[in-house]
């Protein structure tokens, strides 16, 4: 990676290397005069109808993240403005992994993709673009209850445990919406891709930890509604950015239902409208729902269901012996005494020990490249977990450098070898590593042998906790700080370009005043050459209807717009609603905000 940016952002200049290698530079000058227009109208349109059903004042809220209504926000003065309420920003390519998602959010930074939606996806995209991420999830960050519950989800989503399936579905939402932006896309290889994610979310199984907070996360960062149910409020960005959706979620037919633990049995599809919304009184019940299922998950609640969430899960993931001990790599193997205790953990493929979330020295994955085993609980016979023995106590049981000795666990798992080395750290013996050792279940099952090498056993009577990823994430994930020379270089034909600057010359009349002599003669470029084109004409009919002037150009544009609005089905609810803003102008509500 080039220079990393932080522009100057405290949040951005904390965030770890493999969370820094998702950013891409944003480069500004690659929006064309259609998609700066295209921000402008969603903007427009959303203020409209904001005005009256956001949780928030949404200009004020949009001025404190630094996004303004009429130019697709850049990210220097974004994070400019977000550095005063503590927060950050940063523009990535798409969808990124959920649990990098969820870490960004606990370093407080907004992701923002860098793209913007086509101009034929306008009212709704399924791909994440800066419509979306700046004017859905920005204007509201200010609210400090907000954004303490945002960047409190991320600490908890961070940790939450996947299961396999998980993967298929996020690499089958990705695959989908990187085929609809793309330019030249062939329809039958859309028709595949929504083939295979209905296939993958039709077979999901058991809802996993993260599969249950994504639930959480949509039905109120991205749906959620705040008051009464009578009377509630859009706070929720999904509806706050699809100009679609936020007019038709408050009608009757869809149901609103008070916003608690259970909302959690309601799964959701990102293709079809809600059929229900969830309404929260305050936002603090927004963090007591989450704490309520925080105290499910195997981070908090280690034990062997824990431990089997990370054998479903496929990836990698930590566990955390009672002593502290951190141990990343891929499970796949525990023993279970009767009692449902686990007597053993076994990871495969390169794997890490920890402590405190960083790395042992000497304890890397290339170090454990062939996984790593070791037993749980308490010594035959011992009155206290092995962990809080005294130096006095380990000499009684031959516990020392040079020395031979046997330890057998309650479990029955015999530990014979000469002892090599001791680790202790904050009072708590975390790690005894043997030569010459073997280790034996007590049916005579072989675990480890002598000609295997060093054997590091692992010391701690349970284990506390299990989370999803490495502990020490920097030490432990490959990091491939992805360059920023990656843009989008979209090379557009003659008649495009033509069309780009149509757009121009109309915004800078606009933002002038002058040459509104030349509208005519641009609108008889749109009309000959290019037909399909419609939000051209809406912005040259407000200005001149907002000006008072070419009344006879006036009722041509919009006789235009009335037949195209009739006869393009696609176009009909763009070209009508771009007609009511402009009747009902923008400009004179943003002095009452």
């Amino acid at each position: 990676m080039s220079h990393f940016n932080d522009f100057n952002n405290a949040q951005v200049a904390k965030l770890p290397n493999h969370l820094k290698q998702f950013i891409v530079a944003q480069n500004y000058e690659k929006y064309t005069p259609i998609d700066q227009a295209v921000w402008r109208y969603v903007m427009r349109q959303n203020y409209s109808y904001l005005k009256n059903v956001a949780y928030y004042p949404y200009i004020k809220g949009l001025q404190r993240a630094g996004l303004s209504i009429e130019y697709i926000p850049d990210l220097q003065t974004m994070n400019d403005n977000l550095g005063k309420i503590g927060w950050g920003a940063v523009t990535v390519d798409g969808f990124i992994p959920p649990a990098a998602f969820m870490e960004y959010q606990a370093y407080r930074v907004l992701v923002i993709a860098a793209d913007i939606r086509q101009i034929n996806h306008i009212e709704y995209t399924p791909a994440p673009d800066i419509i979306h991420e700046s004017a859905g999830h920005a204007p509201i960050i200010a609210d400090t209850d907000y954004n303490n519950y945002l960047s409190y989800f991320g600490s908890i989503g961070a940790k939450a445990m996947f299961s396999a399936k998980d993967f298929e579905l996020y690499e089958a939402i990705r695959k989908l919406s990187i085929l609809k932006e793309a330019v030249d896309t062939d329809e039958l290889q859309i028709a595949q891709a929504e083939k295979e994610l209905r296939y993958i979310s039709e077979n999901m199984g058991e809802p996993s930890e993260m599969a249950l907070l994504g639930r959480l996360h949509w039905w109120t960062v991205e749906y959620g509604l705040i008051g009464t149910l009578e009377n509630p409020k859009i706070y929720g960005a999904g509806l706050l950015s699809s100009i679609g959706e936020s007019a038709t979620c408050m009608q009757k037919d869809v149901e609103k239902l008070w916003y608690n633990i259970d909302t959690i049995n309601y799964a959701y599809d990102i293709t079809k409208p809600q059929p229900q919304l969830f309404v929260t009184e305050t936002f603090q019940n927004l963090i007591d729902v989450l704490e309520t299922f925080a105290n499910t998950m195997a981070f908090r609640k280690g034990g062997a269901e824990s431990i089997m969430k990370a054998i479903a899960c496929k990836n990698v993931a930590t566990a955390v012996y009672s002593s502290g001990l951190q141990v990343s790599g891929i499970f796949t193997d525990m023993g279970i005494a009767p009692n449902d205790e686990v007597t053993f953990i076994k990871t495969t493929g390169p794997s890490a020990l920890a402590f405190n979330n960083t790395q042992l020295a000497g304890h890397d994955r290339n170090y454990h490249a062939d996984g790593f085993s070791s037993p749980v609980g308490r010594l035959n016979g011992a009155d206290k977990p092995f962990e809080d023995y005294s130096l006095s106590e380990l000499q009684s049981l031959n516990i020392i450098q040079g020395r031979k000795t046997v330890l057998t666990f309650e479990s029955g798992i015999n530990v014979t070898g000469t002892v090599k080395d001791i680790m202790i750290a904050h009072g708590k013996l975390l790690l005894i590593a043997f030569n010459d050792c073997t280790v034996s279940e007590s049916n005579g099952n072989i675990l480890f042998k002598p000609e295997w090498g060093t054997y590091d056993m692992a010391v701690g009577e349970k284990i506390v906790s299990v989370f999803n990823g490495a502990a020490d994430k920097d030490a432990y994930e490959e990091i491939t700080l992805i360059s920023n020379e990656k843009t989008h270089q979209i090379s557009y034909d003659d008649k495009t370009l033509k069309l780009h600057g149509l757009y121009q010359k109309v915004r800078a009349i606009r933002e002038s005043g002058e040459n509104l002599d030349q509208l005519g003669e641009i609108f008889l470029q749109l009309k000959t050459n290019h037909r399909q084109d419609w939000l051209c004409a809406l912005e040259i009919l407000e200005i001149i209807y907002h000006n008072e002037v070419y009344h006879q150009l006036e009722k041509e544009i919009q006789v235009y717009l009335e037949i195209k609005a009739g006869k393009e089905l696609d176009h009909t609810k763009l070209i009508n609603d771009g007609l009511h803003v402009i009747k009902n102008p923008v400009s004179q509500l943003l002095v009452e905000d």
